[in-house]
């Protein structure tokens, strides 16, 4: 794949998808653009979830596919899996140690997944989450712990996350000083949101992306979804033409 120039890595549920309008016009923006604009969509779902939502919302094939929350990277028109990044979620992950800490612990029930790239619960209010995320601290488990809209527990390989993920994707198939866009819309984007490109927080975003603070390029759009996310192009890149 050749070096992108123009970047949008978007989160899918609530960030792209969610509202159908602002979805055409942004798209209509990009195919009026006279430089591409590549897509990594960054998400939670595992890779045949997000096909399935890529097909039924009509988006665009993306250039690269990150699922998992971040533990799985795709590229290209075949979307074949990143063999490096594979390998480094694959060290010292231990997706059933980390299930067993959970089994016992009241209010966490574990999420069916098709593989163990990640291990996934949800939690009946912050207090059980905190219990398991102390439990693998106290086990010195490695793993990165992510909470997010008030139930949701991913625990990944050390070192994963979209953050990193995303991180991984600008520094291998990116242009120095290109145009990138960031957008999502819950905690679990949070660390990609501040790695330190443009960003932007759309206007339906789950309360927990209040606790950011005001950051230089860190945009909080006043329209919901993709609208948002095309308010937030025009304000770093220019308006439509």
């Amino acid at each position: 794949m050749q070096k992108i120039r123009r970047l949008l890595a978007t989160d899918l549920d609530g960030t792209l998808v969610g509202d159908e309008d602002g979805l055409r016009e942004l798209l209509r923006y990009y195919e009026a653009q006279p430089d591409p604009v590549a897509l990594v969509y960054v998400t939670g779902r595992h890779r045949a979830s997000a096909e399935e939502l890529i097909r039924e919302e009509r988006l665009p094939d993306p250039d690269l596919l990150i699922t998992d929350v971040g533990a799985a990277i795709f590229e290209g028109t075949g979307l074949v899996e990143d063999p490096d990044w594979s390998a480094r979620m694959s060290q010292d992950w231990q997706p059933d140690q980390i299930a067993d800490e959970a089994s016992g612990i009241p209010g966490i029930t574990r999420q069916e997944l098709p593989d163990n790239r990640r291990v996934s619960f949800y939690s009946e209010g912050p207090e059980p989450a905190g219990e398991l995320r102390e439990r693998l601290r106290a086990k010195g488990i490695p793993h990165t712990f992510i909470f997010s809209s008030g139930r949701d527990i991913d625990i990944l390989p050390a070192g994963g996350g979209k953050g990193e993920a995303l991180r991984y994707v600008t520094e291998k198939w990116v242009e120095d000083g290109a145009d990138i866009l960031i957008a999502g819309d819950s905690g679990n984007d949070r660390d990609m949101l501040t790695i330190g490109h443009p960003s932007v927080i759309v206007a339906n975003a789950q309360p927990e992306l209040s606790e950011l603070g005001a950051r230089e390029g860190l945009f909080r759009a006043s329209r919901p979804c993709a609208g948002g996310i095309l308010e937030a192009w025009c304000h770093f890149y220019g308006n439509p033409k």
